[in-house]
C-alpha cells in the first residue's frame, strides 16, 4: 500500500523509516521507558531519531516525537521542519501533535492507533482550520501489530511488578 508517492524507492524507505522507529521502540523498551519510537526525515535520509525518555531524565515531556523534534531542530538549525515527514511507532498525543504542528513537519506516518483516544484527537489538532499550517496523517496497518503487540507487553509487565 502505498501513502504518499508512487514511486517504489519511496516505498522501500518508508518500509525502512518505520522499521527504525520499531528499533527505537525496542530500546525504550529495554531501558524501562513506554516503547515509542520516531524518526524524523528530510530528503529521503533519516535526520533525527528519538525514543521515550521521560523516566531517564524525570521529565514529563520528553515523549520519542519531541525528543526526534529537539535533535533534528539543532540538525537542521532551525525550528521549521518543513518538508520533513516523521514515522512513530504510535499515534501522537495532543502535546506531541502540537509540537509537531509548530515545527512545520509536512506528514506524520504512525504504526498504530491510540487506544484510550477514539475520537482522532490527534488528526483533528494536526488538521485544524484553526490554524495557519497543517500536517498530514497517515496510519501503516502493516505495523500495527507488532508496535500494539509492544505497547501491550510493556505495560503487562509493569502491572505485574
Amino acid at each position: 500500500m502505498l501513502y504518499f508517492k508512487k514511486d517504489f524507492y519511496y516505498y522501500i524507505n518508508m518500509k525502512d523509516f518505520m522499521e527504525e522507529a520499531l528499533i527505537l521502540a525496542k530500546k525504550a523498551y529495554k531501558k524501562g521507558e513506554v516503547p515509542i519510537g520516531a524518526v524524523i526525515v528530510k530528503n529521503g535520509k533519516i535526520i533525527a531519531k528519538g525514543f521515550n525518555k521521560r523516566e531517564k531524565t524525570q521529565n514529563a515531556i520528553n515523549h520519542a516525537e519531541i525528543v526526534a523534534i529537539n535533535k533534528a531542530c539543532k540538525k537542521e538549525k532551525s525550528w521549521r521542519l518543513e518538508n520533513c515527514q516523521m514515522y512513530v511507532t504510535l499515534e501522537p498525543c495532543p502535546m506531541c501533535a502540537g509540537a509537531i504542528l509548530n515545527a512545520r513537519i509536512e506528514n506524520v506516518f504512525y504504526a498504530c492507533k491510540e487506544k484510550t483516544s477514539n475520537s482522532n484527537l490527534c488528526e483533528e489538532i494536526l488538521k485544524s482550520d484553526r490554524l495557519n499550517h497543517h500536517t498530514k496523517t497517515f496510519f501503516m496497518p502493516e505495523y500495527e501489530k507488532e508496535a500494539s503487540m509492544l505497547l501491550t507487553t510493556f505495560f503487562k509487565s509493569k502491572r505485574k511488578k
